[in-house]
């Protein structure tokens, strides 16, 4: 327990809208009162969105699941010619699309693998298609590490395929592959994966022309209370730069079938990430409850722990669910 000089700076800075510090918020990361920082939590939830929880009727398609990295908290990626990899063609995406969107859904979130061959132009016809048949439906696809990827294999530069994304149908870019930006931590889970300061170059970008973005937090592996601080805090830098971000995800981490292992997060560590965020993140005007990582009845308590939003209906859900969810897919 702090002493209350601390607690009364936060408390204070909360109540003036102005950024915790690096120290303080370790503080918050390593605190074991788990109920006050829920009130803190909560108390700029209700400032920023009064009462209100968000969510829309949304659909989750993931046309392959091959992807050349090889990341060790994943138990969705297979290689290309392994006996359960799948790849869709466009015309089974389209088919697959038309199975999973009806006339209430308002968001289609397609990510999949960082694929060794689909071009850019493959991604930018798909979402063409996808556009001309549904023209009102929010497109929120492809992650940093896939616009990396399609960009890398198409030799073009991020931007440039940011560009003809948006102009096939993009609205928006998820906030995955971000997990940790410690690359100490990145080079014993994900070490082909994008680094920390490409991710948030390609994110950089996006908002520059005109794209919103996610930001996600993978926690409860190998990462310290510092390394959360830190990549909240490099997140927080970013988004008084571009003001790009429309909320940020903890996401939990799942061991099951992956070859990381290790332990599911405890309710306590839920909490406290997810509070602790919302009160870092002071420029973020939502904080995500992922119903589908952190399970329902969790996502429920933490409306009191911070968190706004809780994402959608997420129709057909694979990646998670291969790592051992067990919420409904």
């Amino acid at each position: 327990m702090r002493n209350s000089h601390f607690w009364e700076s936060i408390e204070k800075k909360i109540n003036e809208v102005h950024p915790i510090s690096r120290e303080e918020a370790i503080c918050l990361m390593e605190e074991k009162d788990i109920f006050l920082l829920g009130e803190l939590a909560n108390r700029i939830r209700e400032k920023k969105n009064k009462n209100f929880t968000y969510y829309n009727i949304n659909a989750h398609l993931n046309p392959s699941n091959i992807c050349v990295n090889s990341c060790r908290f994943c138990a969705f990626s297979r290689k290309w010619g392994a006996p359960d990899a799948y790849d869709l063609t466009l015309e089974e995406v389209i088919d697959k699309v038309k199975g999973i969107v009806t006339e209430r859904t308002t968001e289609l979130h397609i990510v999949g693998g960082a694929h060794p061959y689909h071009k850019l132009d493959f991604y930018t016809r798909m979402l063409s298609r996808i556009k001309q048949l549904y023209p009102k439906i929010y497109l929120k696809a492809f992650t940093a590490t896939e616009v990396y990827q399609m960009a890398k294999i198409s030799g073009v530069e991020v931007e440039a395929a940011l560009k003809e994304l948006k102009s096939s149908g993009l609205d928006c870019m998820p906030g995955g592959g971000a997990e940790i930006f410690s690359s100490r931590v990145r080079a014993k889970i994900c070490p082909q994966k994008i680094s920390a300061e490409q991710w948030l170059e390609i994110h950089r970008i996006a908002h520059f022309l005109g794209i919103k973005t996610n930001a996600t937090m993978l926690y409860g592996h190998i990462e310290t209370p510092e390394e959360r601080v830190d990549h909240l805090l490099a997140l927080r830098q970013l988004q008084q730069e571009t003001g790009g971000f429309q909320a940020f995800i903890p996401l939990p981490y799942h061991p099951q079938n992956t070859s990381l292992g290790g332990r599911n997060t405890s309710g306590f560590l839920d909490l406290k990430v997810h509070a602790v965020s919302r009160i870092i993140l002071d420029n973020f005007d939502h904080i995500k409850a992922y119903w589908v990582m952190t399970g329902i009845e969790m996502a429920q308590v933490l409306q009191s722990f911070g968190v706004d939003d809780l994402d959608g209906t997420v129709t057909e859900e694979k990646i998670t669910h291969a790592a051992g969810a067990k919420t409904p897919s």
